[in-house]
């Protein structure tokens, strides 16, 4: 099984996008992004706002090693850096401190590619994270399916929490949405600090 799909990985992958990416946590921004549309509206929203999102973190898991290269960044440093910014985005989930969107004005605006798709799913910490499973890799094929199958299922259950949002909403109350956001947060804070941990023994190792 190892040789096609590294499970560890996979599971590292899924975690940390779904903490930072945090499906249960879009549900009321959902809700009032889309609280004039009709159903059919709500669903094509929810479709199109994954498909960004989703597009986005590809080409940041594709072509990120080679903008990192040609700025000349090394591992540690895209470690640090992402580290301190996932430890900036737990903070926020831990101390409620987060920006709402209201919904636009103009018909025009489709909210589902901005802001929702982005950069609220697809927001700095996700193409951050992803950048650093990549550069993490060795090449193999079974690392690249583990990290594209990670990718592929935080997605499915951020539609899947869109979808049913109204139904999601209702269960958890305004009260449960909060204690998962919490409890998110304190997740996304231990692997921010692992990250920088792994990143400071790099540095003290290269010296």
């Amino acid at each position: 099984m190892s040789d096609v799909l590294d499970v560890h990985l996979f599971a590292s992958v899924f975690i940390t996008l779904f903490v930072i990416m945090d499906p249960p946590g879009t549900v009321p921004i959902f809700l009032g992004l889309t609280s004039a549309m009709s159903r059919a509206q709500r669903n094509r929203a929810a479709r199109q706002a994954v498909a960004v999102a989703f597009g986005v973190i590809v080409a940041f898991a594709l072509f990120g090693q080679s903008l990192l290269s040609y700025m000349h960044v090394s591992l540690p440093a895209l470690q640090a850096s992402g580290g301190l910014l996932l430890l900036l985005v737990a903070l926020e989930l831990l101390t409620g401190k987060m920006e709402e969107p209201q919904p636009s004005g103009n018909t025009n605006v489709n909210v589902a590619l901005v802001p929702l798709g982005t950069p609220l799913l697809a927001g700095p910490g996700a193409i951050v994270a992803t950048m650093v499973f990549v550069t993490q890799t060795d090449g193999s094929a079974a690392d690249w399916v583990a990290i594209a199958l990670g990718v592929l299922a935080v997605h499915v259950c951020l539609w899947l929490a869109m979808r049913f949002a109204n139904v999601i909403h209702r269960v958890l109350g305004e009260s449960g949405t909060i204690l998962v956001t919490r409890i998110a947060g304190l997740l996304l804070a231990a692997i921010a600090v692992q990250l920088v941990a792994d990143a400071v023994e790099a540095f003290v190792a290269a010296a």
